[in-house]
């Protein structure tokens, strides 16, 4: 275990500048709500606005990671194309490498200069190759160029072997694109069932349960709560405001994992889930302590 957490690179995992304001922020605005607003209507909805605010950079990032993977994923059949092109002309792989990496590849350029510069001091392709798809840490690019790198060591025709990587990494970027469409209604289907399920805690909370606790307190003194609901040893009636504390947890618990969900059937991964977790999360919280504080 030991082992294990030396091994962690805790570099990639600490905050940034926007991280931290963030945080610092939403740590400033919850002390100051329990300070002044602890015992008002809007405590709560302040409370969930800061916890918005404090998460909402680690968001952005999710996001802009998110985007710079599929990026590099597009790039990488784009690379892998220029190098092809390169070999088929009779072009070692070495040279080949060398040659395009004069090209513009996004976020993908640092990566293919440090391969280029490994390769020109002398370090063999196959080393320069693993070092590489080790850098980008993406399932995708690490099987091709692993074939690649294999390839390039056993020899033969390397540019067959090439062509044929290019066309299954590019084969597999027109499945995630065709994954994404098709799921694309699903997806909507899911933000508007979470909708609806916002919807239906609403009117518990706010018309349902107070009429249920209008005819508690009807049954005579003593009787106020919403009869067949007891609480404690002594049988008191629960009220409705006791009854609905638990509605925000069960709106929190359903949108992250309607989130997770969606990502999941959307992108084929959990993780790309988590920014549908918290948008979802987010408005649940919002919307719920919102509608206390400014309609109940």
């Amino acid at each position: 275990m030991e082992n294990f957490l030396q091994n962690i690179d805790w570099r990639k995992y600490r905050p940034n500048k926007a991280q931290l304001i963030g945080l610092i922020v939403a740590f400033i605005t919850i002390i100051l709500s329990i300070i002044f607003l602890r015992n008002t209507d809007i405590f709560y909805f302040i409370l969930g606005l800061a916890m918005v605010i404090g998460v909402f950079p680690f968001f952005v990032s999710l996001i802009l990671a998110t985007s710079a993977e599929r990026e590099k994923e597009e790039m990488f059949l784009e690379f892998s194309r220029n190098l092809v092109e390169n070999v088929k002309a009779g072009t070692p792989i070495s040279k080949s490498i060398l040659n395009v990496r004069k090209k513009d590849y996004g976020k993908l350029n640092p990566h293919i200069n440090k391969l280029a510069n490994q390769i020109a001091l002398g370090i063999p392709v196959k080393s320069a190759l693993e070092t590489f798809a080790r850098d980008i840490n993406n399932r995708t690019v690490t099987r091709a160029v692993t074939i690649i790198s294999e390839a390039e060591k056993a020899g033969g025709k390397i540019d067959d072997i090439l062509e044929a990587v290019a066309k299954s990494v590019s084969q597999v970027e027109k499945l995630k694109k065709e994954r994404r469409a098709a799921m694309y209604t699903l997806m909507v289907q899911g933000y508007i069932i979470f909708f609806i399920f916002i919807i239906i805690m609403l009117v518990m909370q706010f018309k349902i349960l107070p009429i249920a606790a209008g005819l508690g307190s009807g049954m005579g003194e003593g009787a106020e709560g919403i009869p067949g609901f007891n609480l404690g040893e002594k049988g008191a009636i629960a009220t409705a405001e006791q009854l609905t504390r638990p509605f925000l947890w069960l709106l929190i618990a359903q949108g992250f994992f309607a989130g997770l969900v969606i990502g999941k059937l959307s992108e084929g991964k959990m993780i790309a889930g988590l920014k549908h977790s918290f948008i979802l999360v987010a408005l649940a919280i919002l919307i719920s302590t919102g509608a206390k504080a400014f309609i109940g």
